[in-house]
């Protein structure tokens, strides 16, 4: 079977490229594109010009709060990343309180309307932990009301070969009148991966005319501040003369200005943040470029983003990695096609 798949909060296509370029083996069974939405126009743009060129129609640019949601086209599958703001370590974690925590609703209305045979949701780690737990609790509920069995994992998507660390949970429902079984895809057949941040940014080259590769210009205080600070290190732990101190009350981000050491995947790729937080070459003086950002995203050099520089580097931080979702789509489309894989335990207890 061919999964028709809808998606909400689509981002720039990280799902959905790992949705359609999941492949089992067989003709048969796969995933195609049917309809997306997500609230920003640059987003839109490049998910069109990625995923589904000849059908831009398709993509709604919408706020899903005003979005009508009755009169889509019917679908199989639904994906939705649904806005981690109010829930991530980073931000005030909010949780349901917070202004996008209830955006997650928008999926069930889905999941009610359209009755598809699986669906896959995801967020950051800190979900678990919102509200005391009360967040994680009551989205589980309602989904599960919708009619769905439940799946919940936190991935760490270094174990699976990405070259990052990328702590996701996502939660993967199967229609509880279908006779199917989800498993979480072991981590064991990626052991041996060479996932360093080098290794990803450098091997192969990018190409000279790669798009979205431009070099940000660094000012004389930040290439000086790098200067002193060595790979794996940020502004608070590198050894730094007092000029270059960074005077911060409160809490200390550990990635201000924080190097890449090139021996380990990178740190999380992030969508926010001012300066100091753009992610940092090990060895030269500069933050690493969007194409270099999305090669640690796992995106092709092919893929086009579109916007402003800025724009794509939000783009890019929201994103899902494309083969750690491709991973996770193929165990999806093996479970239904009967075809069994290697699998471990979830790290979810609820």
């Amino acid at each position: 079977m061919i999964f028709r798949l809808g998606e909400l909060f689509c981002g720039p296509g990280g799902l959905a490229w790992g949705a359609t370029n999941a492949d089992i083996g067989d003709p048969n069974w796969g995933i195609k594109h049917q309809w997306s939405n997500d609230y920003d126009e640059n987003t839109c743009k490049t998910y069109r010009r990625n995923i589904c060129p000849t059908e831009p129609d398709t993509v709604y640019h919408a706020d899903i709060r005003k979005f009508d949601l009755t009169n889509l086209a019917d679908i199989d599958a639904l994906a939705f990343g649904f806005p981690c703001n109010d829930y991530s370590v980073v931000g005030e974690q909010k949780g349901m309180d917070g202004v996008y925590g209830p955006l997650y609703s928008y999926g069930v209305k889905v999941l009610n309307l359209y009755h598809p045979k699986w669906f896959l949701a995801e967020n950051v780690g800190g979900l678990k932990n919102a509200n005391e737990g009360k967040a994680f609790t009551k989205i589980l509920d309602e989904m599960r009301k919708a009619g769905y069995k439940l799946y919940p994992n936190l991935y760490k998507f270094e174990e699976y070969g990405i070259p990052q660390a990328r702590h996701r949970i996502i939660i993967v429902g199967i229609r509880e009148d279908i006779d199917v079984e989800y498993k979480i895809p072991s981590t064991k057949p990626y052991a041996g991966i060479d996932n360093t941040c080098k290794t990803a940014i450098t091997v192969p080259s990018i190409p000279a005319d790669a798009p979205n590769n431009e070099i940000t210009k660094q000012s004389a205080a930040v290439v000086e501040r790098l200067k002193h600070i060595k790979p794996g290190q940020n502004a608070f732990t590198a050894d730094l003369p007092p000029e270059l101190q960074l005077n911060i009350k409160g809490a200390k981000i550990s990635q201000i200005y924080k190097r890449l050491d090139p021996a380990k995947p990178a740190y999380t790729v992030t969508g926010s943040g001012g300066g100091g937080t753009h992610i940092y070459h090990w060895s030269e003086n500069r933050a690493l470029t969007n194409r270099e950002r999305a090669r640690l995203q796992t995106f092709p050099d092919t893929y086009v983003f579109e916007g402003s520089k800025e724009s794509v580097r939000k783009q890019i931080g929201m994103a899902v990695p494309c083969r750690g979702a491709k991973i996770i789509f193929e165990a999806i489309l093996k479970s239904f096609a009967g075809i069994p894989y290697e699998s471990m335990p979830a790290n979810i207890n609820e």
